[in-house]
C-alpha cells in the first residue's frame, strides 16, 4: 500500500493520543475527520509499527493494547468501577441508565452520590472522597478521551461504551455460570 503523508496532516498527533490510550471520538472533529476519510492509511501505517487501530461503530478510534500493566489495570477498574456506579445510581433515580449517563452532566453530588453507594470497592481502590473519585475518574476520563469539560462538571463521550460492553460481559458470564442444566 502506498500511503501518502501529505494527506495525513494530523498524524503526528492522532499517532501521539492514541499511543497515551485516549480515544479520538467525533468530538475531536479534525482528527477523527481525517481518521475517517483515510482509515485504511492509518490502520496499514500504525500496523507497520506494532499498533492495531480499532474503529467503533459508536464513534470513536483506538488501539487495541494490552490492558496488563499494573497502573492501567487499576485506571480500567476504576472506569469500569464508576461506570457500574453510575449506572445504578442513574437507575435508582428511575432514569434509562443508558440515556443519563450521556446526557447527564456528572457533577459533585453524582459523584458523591456513587461514591455513598459503592464506599466499600472505592475504597479498595484507595478513593475515599468525590474529590479523589473527580480527580482520579473525571481527570482521567477527560485525558483518555471518555469525558469532555462542562464547567466544573464533565459530560461522558461514546468510548464510555468500552466499559459498559464489559459489564455487560461480566454480566452475562455470571449469568451463565450460574445456570446450571438438570
Amino acid at each position: 500500500m502506498q500511503i501518502d503523508l501529505e494527506k495525513l496532516p494530523n498524524l503526528a498527533d492522532i499517532h501521539k493520543r492514541l499511543t497515551t490510550g485516549y480515544h479520538i471520538s467525533e468530538q475531536d472533529f479534525a482528527l477523527w475527520t481525517e481518521l475517517d476519510s483515510n482509515e485504511d492509511a492509518y490502520s496499514a501505517l500504525f500496523g507497520a509499527l506494532g499498533n492495531q487501530l480499532k474503529r467503533d461503530s459508536r464513534g470513536f478510534f483506538y488501539f487495541d493494547v494490552d490492558d496488563a500493566t499494573v497502573n492501567m489495570g487499576k485506571i480500567s477498574r476504576l472506569f469500569a468501577l464508576t461506570t457500574y456506579a453510575l449506572v445504578e445510581f442513574f437507575a435508582d433515580q428511575g432514569q434509562d441508565p443508558l440515556r443519563a449517563l450521556f446526557e447527564t452532566e456528572i457533577n459533585h453530588e453524582i459523584l458523591s452520590s456513587i461514591l455513598q453507594q459503592q464506599y466499600h470497592l472505592f475504597e479498595q481502590l484507595e478513593i475515599y472522597s468525590a474529590t479523589d473519585l473527580k480527580r482520579e475518574v473525571g481527570n482521567r476520563m477527560l485525558r483518555y478521551g471518555f469525558a469532555k469539560t462542562q464547567g466544573d462538571n464533565f459530560k461522558l463521550l461514546p468510548p464510555l461504551y468500552r466499559f459498559l460492553d464489559a459489564l455487560v460481559a461480566v454480566d452475562s458470564l455470571q449469568a451463565d455460570e450460574g445456570h446450571t442444566d438438570v
